[in-house]
């Protein structure tokens, strides 16, 4: 059976005939896409490899209609007889989140964000014009029908986990009333349904160009700002959110050519933050609360901070009683405790020491302290990369390799399962005062899976708790087993 990366190259080279110089796999994203980056002597493309045909074909689709209106969007090149291939424009590896993470609130990240809005505008209602929303991957509009599905996304897997009380009938009359509320708008134009910071990629003459809105259908153009300027991750502060919120509505009406009521504009604008809010928190509590995976749980803390502070300030413009009582049950310091990792301080002993070994040529690390050792864990079950020879010479450090255990192997549910199981340890040695902790990972020659293992377990601790963290990777005879 011939590979996906064959499979691209031969779309490739049958349509292009310049030498390609390299052929490089790009990080997977939230989905199933694989991406990969097709470099020739004079310009670089991103190829993508999809199984969903009608997602694939919903891009292929808005994209086309895009371009012809001259909207920031990607141009789609070539694409496979099946669908399940498109090489796309490259527009890079920076996005507006890696320029506000490395830059931080700058006046000039403040004019990326007020141009990704003015160009958000334009997308929206230029983008709507001609376009056929059968195209679209499931509803065509996002109306009642979609808004309920979020907040029954929120209730069923955040709200019920708590374990809280509450009148689940007059809860379903408010979402009945929100939801109703909120479809009911002047104003449906395209609407993006994933408009974050990450999808808003940045290229070197400081221009934006927006990317997987795939998920796109009709709708409230509000939903799309509220997604970008309420993103939890990228914590903008409140004046931005304000000043921003304005720039838009001014370009919004700069485009459509005439004042719209901002009164009623912002109150439903403020109901879609909400909405994002609580879809955000439903997200969290299927992957963190359900699937147990560690990275999520860990965010839930942030959100409820940003909805505790959406509800000590604005309003959305209609009475919904059974809501405002569980949302205040929510964010209460009960709640928020509930999910709030422990962290260590400056005065915290706990020095928590992981290394990497191989099996064959080191053995168990040794344990100097007096607590005779700790956790070992075994990565022989991970697809070696060193059984390929493109990555024998590499390490569990190199980009190549960490992206093969990423996307490749089951490295990352080995590792959430590592972190489910050492965090328990870890905050119990905080809370108790224990001064050494050793975590070690091994695999065949130490070279590959354990390393990566170790650098990632060191990243997640002294993320989480904040502990000092003792690193060392050995593929020598420095132990006596």
């Amino acid at each position: 059976m011939q590979s996906e990366i064959d499979r691209i190259k031969e779309v490739f080279t049958s349509k292009n005939r310049q030498e390609v110089i390299s052929f490089d796999k790009l990080p997977q994203a939230g989905s199933e896409r694989h991406y990969y980056r097709i470099s020739t002597s004079n310009q670089t493309y991103i190829a993508t490899h999809g199984a969903n045909v009608p997602e694939n074909i919903a891009f292929i689709y808005f994209s086309d209609h895009f371009r012809k209106q001259n909207l920031p969007t990607a141009e789609i090149y070539y694409i496979s007889e099946d669908k399940t291939i498109y090489i796309q424009e490259d527009f890079g590896d920076v996005s507006l989140l890696d320029e506000l993470e490395s830059n931080g609130f700058t006046t000039e990240l403040y004019e990326l964000y007020k141009q990704s809005l003015a160009k958000l505008a334009l997308l929206q209602i230029k983008g709507d014009k001609g376009l056929d929303y059968n195209n679209c991957l499931t509803n065509t509009i996002f109306g009642k029908q979609a808004i309920m599905a979020d907040l029954l996304y929120f209730k069923y897997y955040f709200l019920d986990a708590l374990r809280r009380p509450y009148d689940k009938q007059k809860l379903i009359d408010d979402f009945e009333a929100l939801s109703n509320y909120l479809s009911h708008t002047e104003y449906k134009y395209f609407m993006f349904r994933d408009f974050q910071s990450r999808n808003i990629m940045v290229t070197p003459d400081k221009n934006v160009h927006f990317i997987d809105y795939q998920g796109g259908m009709k709708g409230a153009p509000q939903y799309d700002v509220a997604s970008l300027l309420s993103q939890a991750r990228a914590n903008l502060p409140e004046d931005w959110k304000q000043f921003l919120l304005d720039d838009y509505i001014n370009a919004f009406e700069n485009i459509i050519e005439k004042p719209i009521d901002r009164d009623v504009f912002k109150s439903q604008y403020n109901g879609y933050v909400l909405i994002r809010m609580l879809q955000v928190l439903g997200a969290y509590g299927f992957r963190g609360l359900f699937e147990r995976k560690a990275h999520f749980l860990s965010s839930i803390p942030l959100a409820l901070q940003n909805l505790r502070g959406f509800l000590n300030k604005q309003s959305i413009g209609i009475s919904v009683p059974e809501l405002k009582r569980v949302l205040e049950l929510c964010v209460t310091d009960e709640v928020v405790k509930e999910f709030t990792n422990t962290r260590a301080t400056d005065d915290t002993p706990l020095l928590v020491k992981i290394n990497s070994f191989s099996y064959l040529k080191t053995g168990y690390p040794k344990d100097e302290t007096k607590n005779g050792g700790g956790f070992v864990f075994d990565c022989r079950g991970i697809l070696n990369p060193g059984r390929f020879e493109e990555y024998k010479k590499k390490s569990g450090q190199d980009k190549s390799v960490k992206d093969f255990l990423e996307q490749e192997t089951k490295m990352p549910e080995l590792l959430n399962n590592i972190y489910n199981i050492i965090d328990i340890s870890v905050e119990d040695y905080i809370s108790r005062g224990f001064e050494s902790l050793m975590i070690n990972f091994g695999c065949t020659g130490g070279q590959h899976r354990s390393v990566y293992a170790a650098e990632a377990v060191a990243r997640h601790l002294k993320n989480k708790f904040g502990v000092k963290i003792e690193l060392n990777h050995h593929n020598e005879q420095d132990w006596v087993q």
